[in-house]
């Protein structure tokens, strides 16, 4: 998947979208250490992940706009949500209504969204790495997370979510 740039801006991510799916060639080293070329075939399953920009762009609204754009572009209209960074305005505990929209979202048959991203860990925050002292083990040292209970809350009520969509369509 590739990120929206940090404007909100999903051109970008739909530009990287298209280099991805081409064939490339270049330069690389072999596990024996060699220089060889490589050729890949390019990479049909891309996707935009939305991680808000200058506002929040996980709702109802700026999906149904960035999915627009992705389909105008002639590109498959998938993508999935980054419940942190610019969603949550970078405060963790926030992932939840991130993933409360999203599930209703989904709920109410949107196939278009296709996987969630959350910042999690068996506990919650964060620590700085300072030389010396131990680190609490499960905390992250990077972003801020969610502990494992909201984790635990938040996936089950996504996997809900996907579960009421499957029986809705299967009851049409």
């Amino acid at each position: 998947g590739f990120k929206n740039g940090t404007d909100g801006n999903i051109r970008i991510a739909i530009d990287a979208i298209r280099a991805a799916q081409s064939p490339h060639h270049f330069l690389s080293v072999t596990k024996a250490g060699h220089s060889a070329i490589v050729s890949t075939a390019g990479n049909e399953d891309c996707h935009v992940i939305l991680r808000g920009g200058k506002e929040p762009n996980y709702d109802a609204l700026h999906v149904e706009a960035a999915c627009k754009e992705i389909a105008a572009a002639g590109l498959a209209a998938r993508l999935m949500i980054d419940a942190s960074h610019a969603n949550s305005n970078k405060r963790f505990k926030q992932q939840m209504e991130v993933a409360r929209d999203t599930a209703s979202q989904v709920t109410a048959g949107d196939e278009r969204i296709i996987g969630v991203m959350i910042e999690s860990h068996l506990i919650e925050g964060r620590q700085d790495l300072v030389p010396g002292q131990a680190l609490e083990y499960g905390k992250s040292v990077t972003d801020a997370c969610l502990g494992w209970e909201d984790s635990l809350t938040a996936l089950e009520l996504l996997a809900r979510s996907v579960r009421d969509r499957r029986l809705v369509e299967a009851a049409e």
